[in-house]
């Protein structure tokens, strides 16, 4: 009998995550297979609930809009602040953790003159993210 996906199987996937523009955010390839819960929390919901009823081995496209990935951006969560609050040696590009809230994380945008422009915002937000997803094992990889 073909194994197929279920609500609550742990799941192993080997992935490539593009833009719309097909230019490649992330991949699984030469790393082990990305194990979660199939239709629970521990990924983006489009990616969750898209890999139920897949059979092992088979490949799928998954195109996933922002608000069942990381959400649309927020224009509010990017913000000016004196320049001189950033770490020395920080550069636009770079991302700092919240000493006020721990897990938030801040991407600097740009730095002008004696401020600097911060984003709270997932890298990814307000994006439709096209995954390449295949189901390499169905169960705990024992």
């Amino acid at each position: 009998m073909e194994q197929t996906v279920n609500q609550g199987d742990v799941i192993g996937i080997h992935y490539t995550g593009k833009l719309t523009d097909d230019s490649v955010f992330d991949s699984s390839e030469g790393r082990d297979p990305l194990e979660f819960t199939a239709g629970g929390e521990e990924v983006i919901p489009g990616m969750s609930a898209g890999v139920l009823g897949m059979k092992l081995g088979e490949q799928r496209t998954l195109t996933i809009p922002p608000e069942q990935a990381y959400g649309e951006y927020n224009p509010e969560l990017q913000v000016k602040v004196p320049a001189s609050q950033l770490p020395e040696g920080v550069s636009p590009g770079d991302v700092l953790g919240d000493n006020q809230q721990p897990g938030r994380m801040w991407t600097v945008r740009e730095i002008g003159g004696e401020n600097a422009t911060i984003d709270a915002n997932h890298p990814l937000a307000g994006q439709t993210l096209v995954f390449d997803v295949e189901i390499a094992y169905i169960g705990a990889n024992a």
